[in-house]
């Protein structure tokens, strides 16, 4: 083969009390990556759409192809080239995994386009860099669920150890991005080093409760462990307007309201498409209120993850 073009999917992470931890997919929207062989050694990126020219055009420096830099020195191909087009189909610092989305994209693309030497979940440490090149932490959290679908645990770090959960059929997740934008690094940094240890209690119980309701299709239970009493609190004060969205969405049939990974973006789950709908439509409104335009995404958990959409 000498092309391949590949999708990922966004993803929210972090799921309320489960930060750096939790992540699942979403259907749409999500990044598309088209790479083809050259003659010459080395990767080229040959164009990016949708960035509005802020990504970095260097191999070295951009999400998508740091990734692919790494698993052509694992596979010691050094004799390989390929260009590569990356085509932004989210925003900029959103909260819905937009570098992950662009790595797991490149990845997957040049895996296939090599006969596919690495199993998916193999996949997965190379993904991170890309995360690592954008946000200064190779967190799995967004990464994990884009590549491999579905809604996703990572039990440990060192070593890496990740897992999938299975979750209800009638699952759906309202994801909401007010047109504003915060810069993950910087919402990592204004994060408290130190957690007293009632909350640490607290947040353990609503992150067994979630896994447990999501396995039971406990809906209550789900219900019940969405709330996070250590990173939301923060992080909530860059959002205009969090409390009030959440309240919208909760009052409007969501199970539970939260932000999406770092944020702006947030995420409700409900039981149902049509409260689904409702809990959205009523937390674009509530944006709307204080003059911040906001797009909804409506989707079940796409249990697929990346995959590859054309070759030859």
């Amino acid at each position: 083969m000498n092309y391949i073009k590949a999708f990922a999917p966004a993803t929210v992470a972090n799921v309320a009390c489960g930060f750096d931890i939790f992540g699942f997919a979403i259907q749409e929207p999500g990044d598309t990556v088209e790479i083809r062989r050259r003659d010459e050694p080395g990767i080229v990126i040959a164009d990016i759409t949708g960035d509005e020219g802020r990504l970095p055009r260097s191999a070295e420096k951009n999400a998508v192809t740091v990734v692919m830099l790494h698993l052509l020195k694992h596979l010691g191909r050094t004799d390989f080239g390929c260009e590569v087009v990356l085509h932004k189909n989210m925003p900029l610092g959103s909260g819905m995994g937009s570098s992950a989305a662009s790595a797991v994209a490149g990845v997957v693309a040049l895996n296939e386009l090599l006969g596919s030497p690495l199993s998916r979940k193999d996949l997965l440490p190379f993904a991170m860099e890309g995360e690592r090149i954008a946000s200064g932490s190779a967190h799995a959290d967004n990464v994990g669920p884009s590549l491999l679908g579905g809604f996703v645990v990572i039990r440990s770090y060192t070593p890496l150890d990740i897992f999938s959960v299975p979750v209800p059929e009638d699952l759906y997740c309202t994801l909401v991005h007010p047109d504003i934008e915060i810069n993950t690094k910087d919402a990592r940094y204004i994060l408290r080093n130190e957690v007293s240890l009632k909350n640490t209690i607290a947040q353990m119980g609503n992150v067994a409760g979630l896994v447990t309701g999501l396995m039971k299709s406990d809906y209550e239970l789900i219900s019940r462990s969405m709330v996070d009493v250590i990173i939301e609190p923060v992080r909530s004060i860059l959002i205009p307007s969090f409390n009030e969205v959440k309240k919208a969405a909760i009052d409007n049939g969501a199970l539970g309201c939260s932000i999406s990974g770092s944020g702006p973006s947030m995420f409700a789950l409900s039981r149902g498409i049509e409260n689904a709908t409702k809990a959205g439509e009523a937390m674009v409104r509530t944006f709307a209120e204080v003059g911040i335009d906001a797009t909804m995404h409506l989707s079940g958990i796409n249990d697929g993850g990346a995959r590859v959409l054309e070759s030859y």
